[in-house]
């Protein structure tokens, strides 16, 4: 329980000035869009381990407090108000007080701007998936007869990226034309940022300057933070589907956010990426399948029903393979054993 005490007691205050700001159906809403949070971001928290494993202790704290902080005012707060004013032409200051003094139009202009945020979103998280499975070196295969070949792919310079635009290309050519070209820049923003950022942590990685740890840190607490707003995307336009209460709809956000980050920080120390072997492997299918469904959404509503549904399904049957391999590879004689067992044979 040490691991998750910050998230209970942001949950229990969470949910206090939730009660005291509308009573027992504001509460009870907080608390379903915190589940709805924390169930849309499993496997955002595996993704995130598998990379903070390799950050220094130092970067993982602050994983969890500067990150957590862009995470809520930056992320969930800031960014919706900014894409509002941005679309609307109105001021931040204009913005936030539309949020609170009339929510239903702020909801209409957030859904207003919703090709964008999905074409950004989704083509960030596409290039997550493609950028794991087409790594030329690649070796621990859990579906093996297609990660194989998805990996030698990989040795195809750039082939992620080409993939990922033309699947965009193709996606924007069937909407309206007043729709096309905010798609289609919205897109290549979202892969043009994620090329940046592994470009620049590449550099770091070559680079043999004495702050070459704490750069290291610095591009893999920016790639995180990245990765967290295309997770959160579709988390903060679905909350306004339940509410259009933005007190309600941050309270509820903060709390799954915090119970995220505490359970990647678990998964981390309690090193369960090595302990299951396939369980990265399983969020980035599930991260796949998120990116193709926020793409969909260009054309039609997907209830986050499915989403978080699918996500996690996924995720389960990545955990129960590792499981069946851990046990197998546990049955199997060592090679010390075999060894033995063959002069006992020849005797």
């Amino acid at each position: 329980m040490k691991h998750f005490a910050s998230s209970i007691i942001v949950t229990l205050v969470g949910l206090s000035v939730a009660y005291y700001w509308a009573g027992f159906p504001g509460l009870s809403v907080a608390f379903l869009l915190g589940l709805m949070e924390v169930s849309l971001s499993f496997d955002n928290a595996i993704v995130d381990a598998s990379i903070l494993k390799n950050m220094s202790a130092q970067w993982q704290r602050r994983f969890l407090t500067w990150g957590m902080l862009f995470a809520v005012f930056g992320v969930r707060m800031l960014l919706p108000l900014m894409i509002v004013s941005l679309t609307s032409g109105l001021s931040l200051t204009e913005v936030a007080h539309m949020a609170v003094q009339h929510p239903d139009l702020y909801a209409r202009h957030i859904e207003q701007s919703h090709m964008q945020i999905s074409a950004f979103g989704g083509m960030y998280l596409l290039m997550v998936f493609f950028s794991f499975f087409f790594r030329a070196t690649k070796s621990v295969h859990w579906l093996r007869w297609l990660e194989k070949r998805l990996s030698r792919l990989g040795k195809l310079e750039s082939i992620e990226v080409a993939l990922a635009l033309g699947i965009l290309m193709g996606a924007q050519y069937f909407l309206p034309q007043e729709s096309r070209l905010p798609v289609l820049l919205s897109g290549v923003i979202g892969v043009v940022l994620f090329v940046i950022i592994k470009s620049a942590s590449k550099i770091v990685e070559d680079s043999e300057s004495p702050q070459k740890v704490a750069n290291q840190g610095f591009s893999a607490f920016v790639y995180l933070e990245i990765l967290d707003l295309s997770f959160s995307l579709d988390g903060v336009i679905g909350a306004f589907a339940i509410t259009q209460d933005i007190v309600i709809i941050l309270i509820g956000l903060i709390m799954g956010a915090m119970v995220v980050r505490n359970f990647t920080l678990f998964l981390v120390r309690r090193s369960a990426l090595d302990e299951f072997l396939f369980l990265e492997h399983g969020a980035h299918y599930a991260i796949g399948a998120l990116s193709l469904l926020m793409l969909y959404t260009l054309f039609a509503e997907v209830s986050e029903i499915i989403t978080g549904t699918l996500g996690m399904s996924i995720i389960l049957l990545s955990l129960w393979s590792s499981i069946r391999h851990r046990r197998q590879t546990q049955q199997q004689p060592q090679p010390l054993a075999k060894a033995v067992a063959r002069v006992k044979r020849r005797k």
